[in-house]
């Protein structure tokens, strides 16, 4: 399919007076030819071929961006999940590997690299174990890095043990980062459904069904969305705002899938998909939570907020398919709270609550995402909120994650800040109760009965 010049006459409007960004170009790379027993030789051959695959990804994202005039706000890199390439080391060569990751990723220019990953949905290895142990060290001690462990699939049902771990996993990389609010936390996502192709971070990695080199990108609009829904009558009803969203999902995709497959052909690489998650970001005018207000939600949060989010996320969905054949990733819209000036405001407002976003959770593309919460939040909390969003995902067969910040020395009502695209945000209220005993059993949750559908 061509592209008019209308389109992209369009798309320098979008850009211009509406937020239209490309969230990110994400070069996914396969390791499996790096693997071995030796970390030294690791090392090495991880940081030689992500040089050599991702020399030029920077420089072609900023010609992109000077010749179409589309800002490309993030470059940035995943590679084949670090337990699978490593699988045979200990866990202080892991450290070492990530550190070669680390430096690849500044000699490049990208600003983060993903891939520190596990997939352990239905077990560990010696391997895995070695890596998510090493998590909160390699989190506090390199700057572009990102981790991600899946704990459950639809098929395999839910790994308890790799829950109950991954609680204390995130309250120890908070506690290592304590002089940045607990920013480690930030870069670390627990997946059920993990997709092997999602460009967004801190969760993408290139997974083993991929390709040797690809390229994703990550495109994302909520301002462009905001202001469609802002020309319509005042009693336009439910049908009216789903076909607008469509249609503007529809012309977001397409700037998206123009941008990723001149990029993939100058870097002389493959285009695998577009994502369209509408991913908010602290600016005003560019809020998930100002789209659902918009459809006449006095506040986000207040009862009808997962309906109009429901309607949000499908509209996005059914848009995109129609712009192009290669829509995959997460593609939906997200709810982070440090990362949405709307949902900031709805915390700070009492309308938005831990509960209410995870019932959000059941409809939108991904899950619990940038939340900070106490402190001294016990780990066994941690995992239990880890396992309820587990949950949502195994029983609905799609992706959820969580991304939970435990401030150090922050209690609710107190602000965390973390810069940049991160943003700021409220600490939210935890219950209180315990879920010790629970989380505690251990063992695997089993896979739903409609996971036996062959």
């Amino acid at each position: 399919m061509g592209f008019a010049f209308e389109e992209i006459e369009e798309t320098i409007r979008m850009v211009q007076s509406e937020k239209l960004d490309i969230r990110t170009i994400t070069m996914g790379i396969s390791l499996r030819d790096c693997s071995g027993e030796d970390a030294n030789a690791i090392s090495k051959k991880i940081y030689d071929k992500i040089t050599k695959k991702a020399e030029n990804l920077v420089k072609v994202a900023e010609e992109l961006e000077s010749e179409f005039g589309i800002p490309i706000v993030n470059k940035r890199i995943s590679v084949t999940p670090i337990a699978i390439v490593a699988d045979n080391i200990k866990k202080e060569d892991f450290i070492l590997i990530a550190s070669s990751f680390d430096k690849a990723a500044k000699n490049v220019g990208v600003n983060f690299i993903g891939g520190y990953s596990a997939l352990v949905h239905k077990g560990f290895t010696d391997g895995d174990l070695n890596l998510i142990n090493s998590i909160p060290q390699v989190l506090s001690e390199t700057e572009r890095v990102c981790s991600s462990v899946n704990v459950a699939t639809t098929k395999a049902g839910i790994n308890m043990d790799a829950v109950a771990l991954m609680g204390k996993i995130i309250k120890d990389t908070a506690e290592l980062t304590k002089e940045n609010d607990g920013i480690g936390a930030a870069k670390l996502v627990v997946f059920c459904n993990a997709p092997e192709d999602n460009p967004f971070m801190a969760g993408a990695f290139h997974g083993v069904g991929e390709g040797e080199c690809v390229i994703n990108v990550g495109v994302s609009g909520p301002g462009v969305v905001l202001a469609a829904l802002s020309k319509l009558p005042k009693n336009a009803d439910f049908g009216q705002i789903s076909e607008t969203i469509k249609k503007t999902s529809f012309k977001i995709t397409r700037a998206g899938e123009l941008i990723g497959r001149l990029a993939a052909k100058r870097l002389g690489t493959s285009f695998g998909i577009l994502d369209l998650s509408l991913a908010p970001t602290p600016e005003i005018g560019d809020s998930i939570a100002n789209i659902l207000e918009s459809m006449g939600l006095s506040k986000c949060g207040s009862h009808g907020t997962t309906a109009a989010l429901a309607l949000l996320n499908d509209a996005v969905k059914k848009g995109g398919v129609m712009a192009s054949s290669y829509v995959g990733g997460l593609s939906g819209a997200f709810i982070p709270v440090s990362e949405d000036a709307g949902m900031i405001d709805a915390v700070e407002a009492g309308a938005l609550s831990l509960e209410k976003l995870e019932a959000m959770t059941c409809v939108c593309s991904v899950g619990l995402d940038m939340i900070a919460i106490p402190g001294d939040t016990p780990p066994e909390t941690i995992s239990a909120i880890i396992a309820d969003e587990m949950a949502i995902g195994m029983i609905n067969k799609k992706t959820t994650a969580v991304r939970i910040i435990p401030a150090p020395g922050k209690k609710e009502g107190d602000h965390v800040e973390f810069g940049g695209l991160l943003g700021h945000a409220p600490v939210m209220k935890v219950n209180s109760f315990s879920p010790k005993d629970f989380i505690n059993r251990g063992g695997r949750i089993p896979a739903p009965l409609h996971s036996l559908n062959n």
